[in-house]
């Protein structure tokens, strides 16, 4: 099941791209919507679990965590928080940016080899769906082939189920689960706050993103 619903999420908000004719205002609340919700699991379970394990030097890992992000993000543009410039892709497929992408979902999926509850996994699942219909709704106006589209768009849905497979198979990953899971969690902490911080735009008040993001804060506190 936690394979079936990481592979769907991407192929769902693939598909709406397709079917539907998505406002971008939409997938922004959205965006803010799945931040928010990933921030406060982040918090409320991954932090508390890491810190309570008695790894040492847990605050470097997550640290560590954040730069790592931050390099990847330097190759993908900000595709991980719904932030692609349209001059990325043109006719060569864009290897840096598939590459950070993958890189980023296979490391989602690692924690949740080891997760006690559903509530990192519907985390997770709820971000993949907007980043997805960011992702497909650029690919699709590219110059890429569209089987290079479809392509991309699988193997980018097979990454975080290889990282949960990875994580429950190879034993490095159960003997280091607390630093790498710190890591994760610098990683996760990077993404969210800065779908947070992209959600006012000129740093105006917007209600409906407060909204958004006080949903997804009030559901996840909900789900404790």
């Amino acid at each position: 099941m936690t394979y079936l619903a990481l592979i769907l999420s991407v192929l769902i908000g693939a598909s709406l791209v397709f079917l539907i004719n998505l406002k971008n205002s939409i997938v922004k609340l959205f965006l803010s919507f799945s931040g928010a919700y990933l921030l406060a699991v982040t918090v409320l379970h991954l932090l508390p679990e890491v810190y309570n394990s008695g790894s040492k030097n847990i605050g470097l890992y997550i640290l560590l965590g954040i730069l790592i992000q931050s390099l990847l993000e330097f190759f993908s543009k900000g595709a991980e928080h719904g932030h692609i410039h349209s001059h990325i892709i043109e006719q060569n497929f864009p290897w840096l940016l598939f590459i950070s992408l993958s890189v980023h979902a296979f490391s989602e999926g690692i924690p949740l080899g080891e997760a006690k509850d559903t509530m990192l996994l519907w985390a997770i699942v709820i971000h993949k769906i907007p980043i997805s219909i960011v992702l497909a709704t650029f690919l699709l106006h590219s110059k890429l082939p569209k089987f290079k589209v479809f392509l991309f768009i699988l193997i980018f849905a097979l990454m975080s189920p290889l990282g949960c497979l990875v994580c429950e198979s190879v034993p490095f990953f159960k003997t280091y689960q607390a630093p790498i899971t710190a890591v994760i969690v610098g990683i996760f902490l990077h993404v969210s706050s800065i779908i947070l911080f992209e959600s006012s735009e000129n740093h105006t008040f917007n209600y409906k993103k407060f909204i958004a993001i006080g949903l997804g804060i009030l559901i996840a506190l909900m789900a404790n």
